[in-house]
């Protein structure tokens, strides 16, 4: 796309998609090629959903926006869906990830405001997290990449190493509104948190009066193998962002929260223009429908095993190329020894679809509807672009 109309903030790969069905992409040139990175774990049911085609050609026939000024009813609908399956009392609906972790944000600040304690607005963050690309995101994820360029750093986050308790407890100050944390780091490396760390984290936060907040923008919505990642471990949060799957490839999100924590968000105080709009709704409560929907979620966890185990075999056959396998559920990834850009170059040439991710890690994100035939062929596509990985390296 070089030289179009188009900002030049993305390496595009020169790929374009026409068409897709399930866990496949066709590019205008008629080639199919499997993806396993679901535009970012964002296309949680796959391309062409029949259930979410439907919900959104109706809507689309009915009514599109109509603004926050007013009811609407499929917004009321969701959120108590999501009510009912989470920690959460309240939701608030944003149109992307990024926005619903400024919601979390402003919501932690809020909530300690109201209790007549202005003066707690930190919130303690993480090593090799991603909260989104809004100039507060960028500072709570404090990755220097994202943050060069662009003016004096966001204030208010306070930043430690990924599982180092003790770092956390010497950053608590006065001044500490809350602890920010993705229960599985995605852009990061797919860096699943203990349990026990993120119960520790619970503990914390109630012996200090802080806030626990999640995001759950890309490990959430079944991706894990259950609803949320956070279920796995029994720590609740006290706020979580979520997006991506939620819609399915509808751009969504949203922030929940207990009622206790969203007691300072009063009408006037947040706002949003598209958020929760009657499109997206429908589409949410699509998903839904699908992802809550009886045995769906024990099907991730069956699917994730047998992809696992297909993995873990390869892994054990290409020592030079890949090192270990990380995740839970879908949300998985490799670990490589060569470059990772190298290793997702060679994946595509095989016509298989993957994202590169930190720590030199490829992840691999398909549709949470992906097959077991598809399971299968990924392997023999990420087989043969190891075995051609390793021919070419030292020794061989």
């Amino acid at each position: 796309m070089s030289g179009s109309a188009l900002y030049e903030t993305f390496a595009r790969a020169p790929l374009a998609f026409d068409h897709g069905e399930g866990a496949w992409l066709v590019t205008t040139g008629g080639e199919r090629y499997l993806d396993f990175a679901a535009g970012i774990a964002v296309n949680s049911l796959g391309h062409g959903h029949p259930h979410l085609v439907e919900a959104l050609r109706e809507q689309a026939g009915k009514l599109w926006h109509t603004s926050n000024l007013y009811e609407v009813p499929e917004q009321r609908k969701l959120g108590e869906r999501l009510v009912d399956s989470t920690f959460a009392d309240k939701v608030f609906f944003t149109n992307s990830g990024a926005e619903a972790l400024e919601c979390a944000i402003k919501t932690a600040r809020r909530y300690h405001y109201v209790k007549g304690n202005p003066e707690k607005f930190r919130i303690i963050t993480f090593e090799g997290a991603f909260h989104g690309r809004t100039l507060a995101t960028i500072a709570a994820g404090g990755q220097p990449k994202y943050l060069e360029g662009f003016g004096p750093k966001v204030e208010g986050f306070d930043q430690v190493a990924l599982g180092d308790i003790e770092a956390v407890k010497t950053a608590i100050t006065g001044e500490t509104a809350g602890i920010l944390i993705e229960p599985v780091q995605g852009e990061g490396g797919i860096r699943a948190v203990p349990a026990e760390t993120l119960k520790t984290l619970r503990r914390l936060c109630d012996e200090h009066d802080l806030l626990l907040i999640y995001d759950e923008v890309q490990c959430g919505v079944g991706r894990t193998g259950k609803f949320f990642a956070y279920e796995w471990s029994g720590a609740v949060p006290d706020i979580m962002a979520i997006a991506k799957g939620i819609g399915g490839g509808f751009p969504m999100g949203a922030c929940l929260a207990t009622d206790e924590a969203a007691s300072g968000m009063t009408p006037g105080v947040h706002g949003t223009t598209f958020g929760g709009n009657p499109l997206a709704m429908a589409v949410g409560n699509a998903v839904l429908d699908v992802v809550l929907g009886d045995g769906f979620l024990d099907e991730v966890n069956r699917k994730a095993l047998l992809f696992k185990q297909g993995l873990a075999s390869i892994v054990d056959e290409f020592p030079t190329v890949f090192d270990e396998i990380r995740g839970i559920g879908l949300i998985l990834g490799l670990k490589c020894r060569m470059p990772n850009a190298g290793v997702n170059m060679a994946f595509r040439e095989e016509k298989l679809l993957t994202v590169p991710g930190g720590d030199n890690v490829v992840r691999l994100l398909p549709p949470l509807t992906l097959t077991d035939d598809d399971i299968r062929e990924g392997l023999v596509r990420i087989r043969s672009a190891a075995a051609k990985l390793a021919s070419g390296a030292p020794g061989h």
